[in-house]
């Protein structure tokens, strides 16, 4: 075979592989022409090492590539012997192992036969970037479609938590809090939104709000029960008056008992409900309310359950302010008034004065061609209370008061309160249907088993008929006075109505937005008091409340915590340690355990049984806060002739004292051309060379002024001192 039609196949030095060849010669012979690329590898091999018995060399070597000829030859031998251990067969050639590019070099033979060889295989890192590529080269996709929103249909309680607004309609909390920011309102998720807020909100979000249903008690039974069913009912009489007008008085008058020496300061601090019997055993149902003004809100929550409102006005004092404003309760209420004139008895009295001021309030007496009745009575002497009873009984007759003796029974809660040995106790004016002993029900948010009721006479009772107040047992927790109370079918269905009105009447973290535009007043910075009020009842820790938040000041305010009834617990004495607040205890006392840690912790607790001290106390730690005012006074004033240099003592100013007098250490300023140049403090005050304390108009002195030196003539220097007032709300 002759050189040209042998191929030739060049390889690196290191190249250890065994490659196959399905190229053959004429002869059917493997031929190769091997070259070697310079240079080799430094350094020489032996001459024995790589001959064979049939070692054939091309040319005639030279002695310098004598050993690159065995070599080749070493090579030459491998490639034949391994082409003659496999089949004469079309087949790819095939690597062992690995082979690292960086020592393998395509030589000609590979290149012609490109589609039979296959050496070099992909690596992962080679087939991403080949991806990332055709990615890139790819036509661009447009990913910035324009996204099509969802809308949702958002189911809207009457209360609901930022947090749950958020999962209904999908969207992120922080937008909805951020929207309620851009409003002027700061809130967390976990603040309560009434449904209007909640549904404005749904709708600026873009999505359909849709206000649920509360649970529906069937009351189309209870209704055609009670038009089956109507008896006279007894009337509600709600007694109402300035304070120490004789209200409880007349009260006690009327049921024969003395509920006023048991009242603190001789004033009623919660609402009371008696009933009476007239000489036809007729009954009366009787409300006393508070005459103090921090009792507004119980006042109008007696008028809204009563039938008839009896004004009680003393003869000897006439119309007040509490009388006003119970006569716009009642007015308020559409509830016909009697006007009871108490005190009749005293000599001052001035009757026809009181009748002519009613008339401004529209209240004009029988006796003036009115349609007003007025009674004048003496709660002390027993004086025509019998003509009172009259008055209300036909007065009622012309109500035409009925109610339902047999069906769901339905009230309102009067007052409540949390005993120590029966816990929550709720007294309830039932207003329809029969209270029974065993009666499921909800009352506000709470609900319960009337498991004991007390008359209003200190009796066991096991049942309660319309108009019947009746204290009750059974409540799982204390609730609001005023809170509607039902009777329900069964446990199940008082359960239900329970869970949904806890779902919906957030009241803990509910959000007010009455008060958006304060929250962001600018240069307002008050000054808190921390207040925590426990109290025997309801009532009266919401009047304490509601008074406390009516004091208005522009630099102090109060800040009440914590409002609640019950004793005062080793919880309230912690937070009141937390918070730096004052205890209020009102006709409470602490516990074993609350009164050791206060001790311990130097925790003051006030306790009070009269309401408008506990205002007066709360009024007084608020004055506390109070920057006091500084006035100055202005003692005298002294103008400089001469100025002279002292050794120790740097500058004096020699001047004559012009108005009043000048005083050592006092503060002083100098005054020059109208202008104030400096402030500081007279440091010593000389009278002919000595010391004094005080020099008097019209003598010459000299001055030295503390840490000044820089006198001048006619500089006027005036002596004054300033003074420290407290100020009070």
């Amino acid at each position: 075979m002759s050189d040209k039609n042998k191929k030739t196949l060049t390889i690196n030095p290191n190249f250890g592989k065994k490659i196959s060849s399905n190229y053959t010669g004429d002869n059917k012979k493997k031929s190769f022409n091997i070259e070697k690329k310079k240079p080799f590898r430094p350094g020489g091999f032996k001459k024995n090492d790589f001959l064979g018995k049939n070692t054939k060399f091309e040319g005639k070597p030279s002695k310098k590539n004598f050993e690159r000829k065995f070599v080749e030859q070493a090579t030459k031998k491998a490639f034949i012997k391994k082409s003659n251990d496999k089949p004469q067969t079309k087949s790819k050639l095939k690597l062992k192992s690995p082979v690292d590019k960086r020592d393998f070099k395509l030589t000609v033979s590979r290149a012609l036969n490109v589609e039979e060889i296959e050496i070099k295989q992909r690596s992962l890192a080679s087939v991403k970037r080949a991806r990332l590529k055709e990615k890139k080269s790819a036509p661009e996709i447009d990913d910035k479609k324009e996204f099509k929103k969802v809308i949702r249909e958002v189911k809207i309680p009457d209360q609901i938590s930022i947090q749950e607004l958020s999962n209904r309609m999908a969207e992120k909390s922080s937008d909805i809090i951020k929207f309620l920011f851009n409003m002027k309102v700061i809130a967390t998720i976990n603040h309560n939104i009434d449904k209007d807020t909640a549904e404005y909100i749904v709708k600026e979000f873009g999505h359909k709000p849709i206000l649920e249903e509360k649970p529906i008690i069937d009351l189309e039974n209870k209704k055609d029960t009670i038009k089956g069913d109507l008896k006279k009912r007894p009337p509600v009489v709600t007694i109402m008056g300035h304070v120490d007008h004789g209200k409880t008085s007349l009260l006690d008058s009327l049921r024969n008992a003395n509920v006023v020496s048991g009242e603190f300061g001789g004033i009623t601090q919660h609402i009371g409900a008696y009933q009476v019997k007239t000489d036809n055993n007729e009954l009366i149902t009787f409300i006393d309310t508070p005459g103090h003004a921090a009792f507004t809100e119980m006042r109008a929550r007696g008028s809204k359950i009563t039938d008839v409102v009896v004004l009680v006005v003393a003869a000897d004092d006439g119309i007040k302010p509490q009388t006003v404003e119970a006569i716009n309760h009642a007015k308020a209420a559409k509830v016909p008034i009697i006007v009871a004139v108490n005190k009749c008895d005293l000599p001052n009295k001035n009757i026809s004065k009181i009748k002519n001021e009613m008339m401004k309030y529209e209240l004009v007496s029988e006796d003036l061609s009115g349609d007003t009745l007025f009674v004048e009575v003496s709660a002390t002497k027993k004086t025509n209370l019998d003509k009172l009873k009259d008055s209300i009984v036909l007065q009622s007759e012309l109500l035409d008061l009925k109610a339902s003796f047999t069906g769901i029974a339905e009230g309102v809660v009067i007052e409540s309160k949390i005993d120590k040995g029966k816990g929550p106790v709720s007294t309830i004016l039932v207003s329809n249907g029969l209270l029974k002993k065993g009666d499921f029900f909800v009352c506000g948010n709470t609900w319960g088993k009337v498991r004991a009721m007390i008359g209003h006479d200190g009796k066991m009772i096991d049942q309660a008929k319309p108009s019947t107040p009746v204290e009750i047992l059974g409540m799982n927790s204390s609730v609001n006075a005023g809170a509607d109370f039902l009777v329900t079918e069964n446990e199940e269905k008082a359960k239900e109505i329970y869970e949904f009105r806890s779902q919906n009447s957030g009241q803990k973290n509910k959000l007010f937005a009455k008060d958006k535009a304060t929250l962001f007043e600018k240069g307002v910075n008050k000054k808190e008091l921390n207040i925590i009020i426990k109290s025997d009842v309801q009532g009266s820790s919401e009047a304490i409340k509601n008074a406390i938040n009516k004091i208005d000041h522009n630099e102090v305010k109060p800040n009440i915590i914590l409002s609640d009834i019950g004793m005062i617990n080793e919880t309230d004495v912690n937070l009141a340690k937390a918070s730096n607040a004052i205890l209020i205890g009102f006709n409470v006392k602490p516990n074993r355990e609350a009164k050791k840690i206060a001790e311990e912790q130097k925790i003051d607790i006030k306790y009070f049984n009269i309401i408008y001290e506990t205002i007066d106390f709360v009024e007084k730690n608020l004055s506390g806060l109070l920057d006091p005012e500084i006035k100055e006074k202005v003692l005298g004033s002294a103008e400089v002739k001469k100025i002279f240099k002292v050794t120790n003592a740097g500058k004096i100013a020699g001047s004559k004292v012009t108005d009043g007098e000048i005083r050592s250490k006092s503060k002083a300023r100098i005054i020059r051309d109208g202008t104030v140049v400096y402030e500081g403090e007279i440091a010593s005050l000389f009278r002919e060379k000595n010391s004094v304390k005080e020099v008097k108009n019209g003598f010459e002195c000299g001055i030295s002024i503390k840490d000044f030196i820089d006198f001048k003539e006619k500089d006027v220097i005036e002596s004054y001192v300033s003074e420290k007032i407290e100020r009070t709300i």
